[in-house]
């Protein structure tokens, strides 16, 4: 632990966290400086994880609307939350190093995810580190890279790929990602959740 004023502060590499049965992950960039690096849990005590938490309280992944703190009861359903990498980069902005350094991480927990049907991507560098993680895990396959693009749905054998962009103060303070754009991110991931399950469905069918 670290220790600010009269606050105590994470400050190591966070983990991610959630529902193990999960068939929705979400992949942010890097923990918050002030937000899961001070807390110890991804987008816990920051301003993205407000609009985060917010969104998927309304989309029936969440049981609370916003995360203060480790402790404050959150508990996700059919949701896991992860970055790809665990530490807070200078500047915010990974070097191709740490992501590299990080990636055995995010190919664990995809690994640990069993029934894992989709995957929300944050941000550009978030998306690139994840498409490939996902490519070297076996869990899809592509010649051409999936291209960021928000909203953009990309739609594999066994699993959907979706793009957003993320939901930091630079962009929400901007204008660039409404609260609107963000929930419509996950109308996307709960419909492609509902379409395979009902195709899983009809291939049991006589």
């Amino acid at each position: 632990m670290k220790r600010h004023a009269d606050e105590e502060y994470w400050g190591r590499p966070v983990p991610g966290f959630g529902d193990t049965g999960a068939r929705l992950l979400i992949v942010g960039l890097a923990p918050g400086a002030h937000g899961a690096n001070r807390t110890g849990r991804m987008f816990t005590g920051d301003r993205s994880g407000l609009l985060l938490y917010r969104v998927l309280h309304n989309a029936g992944f969440a049981n609370r609307a916003e995360s203060i703190h480790r402790a404050d009861g959150l508990i996700l359903t059919d949701c896991y939350i992860t970055a790809a990498v665990r530490c807070v980069p200078p500047e915010n902005k990974p070097r191709r190093d740490e992501l590299c350094n990080c990636r055995p991480f995010l190919l664990k927990e995809t690994a640990i995810l069993m029934n894992l049907r989709v995957v929300v991507a944050l941000g550009k560098v978030g998306f690139d580190a994840t498409a490939s993680a996902l490519r070297e895990s076996g869990l899809i396959q592509y010649r051409v890279r999936p291209r960021f693009a928000h909203g953009a749905v990309y739609r594999f054998a066994d699993l959907t790929l979706i793009a957003s962009y993320h939901p930091s103060q630079q962009n929400t303070f901007t204008g660039r990602l409404t609260e609107e754009m963000f929930e419509g991110v996950f109308r996307s991931a709960r419909m492609a959740l509902t379409s395979q399950a009902y195709n899983r469905d009809l291939t049991g069918l006589p």
